[in-house]
């Protein structure tokens, strides 16, 4: 059994290469042992291990730490992103002058060029047939429709017997006044029965013609009945049924176009109808049909509506099947041909205050120019005033621009470069 002093001692193992053997001193409870010195060869304890590396940590966070205290202390100020500035990148195109042919478009519809109302201009009556449809060809004097003439033929036939009756009248009239003028000489008569004879002659031949004015009258009436067609051409619309009442001065019962003939009715911009001309070649092309139709400008408006600022235009067309009026159509006229700029579509801006472009200037300040639009085609835009050629413009991007800011122009793309010539093959060396 060990006592309390063997407890308190240490034991050290003693490796075979050890020289001596050396006696460790337990700690007195009132006084610290001394440290000592690590012998050679010896094993040092897990703790001290521990303890060496944690200094050796730290040592190094305070070095890494004293250099980037160093390095931020002279870094620059940060700027807020509110102050942050940048020059706008973009791309400039310069347009030249080049040969455009200036059209102006517009639309209308196709319309008849003589659109003729037809509509009862008799008595008002009940339309008992309808002979023609909608699209036919008719003569002039066809026939259209006919009213009802069950009154007016009576009324016809009476005068005509009235008239009869006092031509009989008239003439008997007539013959009673030469037989006392051949008695006049004799004394047979009297001057006062003569005279009498001469006026009821007279008065028997007026009845005459009043009654004959009447037939014609009546006649006229019952001719009204009958709807016909005063020129030749085509039925466009029908708005005559059977058992319908016709008022005179009502509603067209057909509309007739004068001898086929078409041509497109449209409305022109004030400034526009400026540069037209009578007679200007024109073409007009039709929604859901590929071919074009060649006309030619036959009259322009005489005045300028003061609400819309449009004028009338009409073309003259070639009689087609295809061209049916009321048909929407749209119209372009060759006015001019002219040395333009022609910039990108997406370089021409427009706001409250007209059409605009922005121009680069020699120190790389972005200007707003005002422009007017010619024309615009696949090519492009064609300037008519505001632009001269030689201007550096902003092709993309530009509404993002201010009047005035600074810009960096970028370069323009290099084009590809023709493919380098095939090496010579190397000569074979002679076997």
């Amino acid at each position: 059994m060990s006592t309390p002093e063997t407890q308190d001692e240490h034991v050290t193992w003693i490796a075979r290469d050890r020289p001596a053997f050396d006696r460790i001193i337990p700690e007195s409870p009132t006084r610290p042992a001394p440290e000592l010195a690590p012998q050679p060869g010896a094993i040092e304890p897990w703790w001290l291990r521990k303890n060496v590396l944690g200094a050796a940590a730290v040592g190094a966070a305070l070095v890494i730490g004293a250099l980037l205290f160093g390095a931020l202390r002279h870094k620059a100020a940060i700027v807020p992103l509110a102050q942050q500035r940048s020059v706008p990148l973009i791309s400039v195109v310069t347009p030249g002058l080049r040969a455009v042919t200036s059209t102006i478009t517009f639309t209308g519809a196709i319309a008849a060029r003589y659109d003729m109302p037809i509509g009862n201009d008799g008595d008002t009556g009940r339309i008992v047939a309808v002979y023609v449809e909608a699209g036919d060809h008719v003569r002039k004097g066809q026939l259209l429709a006919k009213l009802d003439d069950a009154v007016l033929i009576p009324q016809v036939n009476r005068l005509a017997a009235a008239l009869e009756q006092a031509k009989a009248q008239a003439a008997l009239s007539a013959a009673e006044y030469r037989r006392a003028q051949g008695v006049e000489a004799a004394g047979a008569l009297s001057a006062e029965d003569i005279e009498k004879r001469r006026a009821t002659s007279v008065t028997d031949a007026a009845n005459v013609k009043v009654v004959a004015a009447q037939l014609a009258e009546a006649e006229a009436r019952l001719n009204r009945t009958r709807i016909v067609a005063p020129i030749a051409g085509t039925v466009l619309t029908r708005g005559a049924e059977v058992g319908q009442i016709a008022n005179p001065g009502g509603p067209p019962l057909f509309r007739v176009a004068s001898g086929g003939e078409v041509e497109m009715r449209g409305q022109l911009a004030e400034q526009d109808l400026a540069q037209v001309k009578v007679a200007d070649a024109a073409t007009v092309r039709l929604t859901g049909l590929a071919q074009a139709f060649e006309g030619r400008v036959r009259l322009l408006g005489a005045i300028i509506d003061p609400q819309t600022r449009l004028g009338e235009i009409r073309i003259t067309l070639k009689p087609d099947p295809a061209l049916r009026p009321g048909a929407f159509a749209r119209g372009t006229v060759t006015v001019a041909q002219a040395m333009r700029p022609v910039v990108p579509q997406t370089a021409v801006l427009t706001d409250s205050r007209g059409s605009y472009v922005y121009v680069v200037d020699a120190s790389n300040h972005a200007a707003r120019r005002a422009v007017r639009v010619a024309d615009t085609s696949d090519q492009g835009v064609a300037i008519a005033s505001g632009l001269s050629g030689p201007e550096r413009v902003v092709t993309t991007a530009a509404g993002f621009l201010r009047d005035g800011e600074e810009v960096k122009v970028a370069a323009p793309p290099a084009e590809p470069s023709a493919a380098p010539a095939a090496a010579p093959a190397a000569a074979h060396p002679a076997s």
